[in-house]
């Protein structure tokens, strides 16, 4: 019997993914680490806690699935974007803890290469429509100017898989994918932009040479297979971003199928051969895994991170509850919902906590309620956090929507997927199916486990993968709920523009 061996490698932690060669799911085990918040803006982890996290989740995967690890055969990983990891000529690494995706400290070196560069053409080259400041040029430019000595022993910098690749095999290298979010990366050409990275006053030999994401890495070091108790002869293959292995693990594999992951933060994909840019709603792109292809997003940054928010600040009992009766918290808050009715009694959520896209008149707005008064419940706004978190994700869609054609139903996958009563607010708000895919919370593990199948030759191609996702029974739109949803929604979007004038002046405050 032979094994693939697939990483998420997260935001929160390492998932650890055995899958046989057909690519059913076998089993799995997560181990978290942690992240750091030394400064406003600062977001930093440790890459040695990445490391430990995939010598923990390999070793208890094998003894909890039993599996012989002799049977492995390759292995891939999808990799959190955006890490910008400092390594020396002999591969030390300079730097114990890192800036990850969300991290926005360089708004001075932002600001010093747009002085060179047109920001719209850049876009439009690069697709990079986050914040500009959380990508990677930003951040090792910042390195130059703040640690000088530092960053004078830099031989490479490499992102978060790139980094685990490097521990497992010696190689350093990355993928179109992964290489897509560096700042200075031109989507169509598929390359490093020489413009970008002159602008930038950065030696082009920072950044690691391009293979394909099915391009072999190598075999096990010695030290590597040890500490994972694998066999030295496992081929590691270079995988890809979170975002495309995603994307593989959703079954986008053709122009104009979308999924929503639904977790911590949230985003609408659809892949196509070329990227879908746009100034107005400012997609976010990265090169695919699949090659030729793109992964175009709209997104939203605190889905059910508002959620926890209200569950661990506002209505600190649902722990507790949940933890008493073998529930899950989660549901608990989507049952206390729906006990008030649609439009929460006029309250509204705006779910920017942690900021707004770039879809947003002013992407500084904060997240607030609106519309509160005495009668108000606790189930009020519970339900006007799902019901606005829905919303902004429903405007991104018909954004994205106007820029490409896009198929039914809307597969949903990610932690948030799970509960039927909040996929059938999703149906009802945006008066669309919804299906559960299968992959569920594995699409990325499942994406990087393909990437391994197909670059070992266990599969001829990506096509594959459609046999092995299934679709739940959607959730269809209530004709009645829609109506009430398209009037209330009409009232929540004007609040966008309203919220966005004042964020400038909040951050006086």
């Amino acid at each position: 019997m032979t094994h693939i061996l697939a990483y998420d490698l997260g935001t929160g932690g390492c998932k650890a993914s055995l899958y046989n060669a057909a690519g059913e799911a076998l089993a799995s085990v997560f181990h978290a680490y942690d992240t750091f918040y030394p400064h406003p803006g600062w977001h930093e982890q440790r890459p040695e806690d990445w490391w430990q996290a995939v010598i923990h989740s390999t070793r208890a995967l094998f003894t909890a699935s039993r599996v012989d690890p002799a049977s492995v055969r390759c292995l891939a990983l999808s990799g959190q974007s955006l890490a910008v990891v400092p390594l020396d000529q002999d591969g030390h690494l300079l730097r114990q803890t890192v800036p990850i995706w969300s991290d926005t400290r360089p708004a001075e070196q932002v600001e010093q290469f747009f002085r060179q560069i047109d920001g719209d053409d850049w876009y439009l080259t690069t697709g990079n429509g986050f914040s500009r400041a959380t990508y990677s040029v930003f951040k090792i430019m910042w390195y130059r100017a703040h640690e000088p000595d530092m960053f004078a022993r830099i031989h490479k910098v490499v992102g978060s898989k790139d980094y685990i690749n490097f521990r497992l095999t010696g190689q350093i290298i990355t993928d179109h994918s992964y290489a897509s979010g560096s700042g200075v990366y031109d989507l169509s050409r598929r390359a490093y932009d020489p413009r970008f990275i002159a602008a930038s006053g950065l030696p082009e030999t920072l950044f690691p040479d391009i293979v394909e994401s099915t391009a072999s890495v190598g075999r096990l070091t010695a030290p590597a297979a040890e500490a994972l108790g694998l066999p030295r002869q496992v081929e590691v293959f270079c995988g890809g971003v979170d975002n495309s292995c995603m994307a593989l693990g959703a079954g986008n594999t053709r122009a104009g199928k979308i999924y929503l992951s639904l977790g911590s933060s949230a985003w609408l994909a659809v892949s196509s051969p070329q990227p879908v840019v746009d100034l107005g709603i400012r997609p976010f792109v990265f090169a695919h895994v699949i090659p030729h292809m793109a992964t175009s997003a709209t997104s939203i940054f605190a889905a059910g991170s508002s959620l926890r928010w209200i569950r661990d600040v506002v209505f600190t009992g649902y722990k507790d509850r949940a933890a008493e009766a073998g529930r899950d918290a989660y549901d608990l808050l989507v049952e206390s919902a729906l006990q008030a009715p649609i439009g929460a009694n006029g309250v509204f959520f705006n779910p920017s906590l942690a900021g707004g896209s770039a879809a947003y008149p002013n992407p500084a707005i904060r997240g607030a309620f609106l519309g509160l008064d005495l009668r108000h419940t606790e189930h009020d706004l519970i339900r006007a956090v799902l019901e606005g978190i829905t919303f902004d994700l429903c405007i991104m869609y018909r954004k994205l929507a106007q820029l490409v054609p896009l198929e039914d139903p809307i597969l949903i996958v990610g932690g948030g997927s799970k509960n039927p009563s909040w996929r059938q607010m999703f149906a009802d708000v945006f008066n669309k199916p919804f299906a559960r895919a299968s992959s569920g919370q594995d699409a990325a593990s499942l994406g990087a486990a393909a990437i391994a199948a197909v670059g070992s030759g266990l599969w001829q191609d990506f096509d594959r993968i459609d046999s092995l996702i299934e679709a739940g029974s959607p959730e269809v739109p209530d004709a009645g709920n829609a109506a009430r949803y398209s009037h209330v929604l009409g009232i929540y979007e004007q609040t966008w523009q309203h919220l966005s004038s004042l964020a400038d002046l909040m951050k006086r405050i």
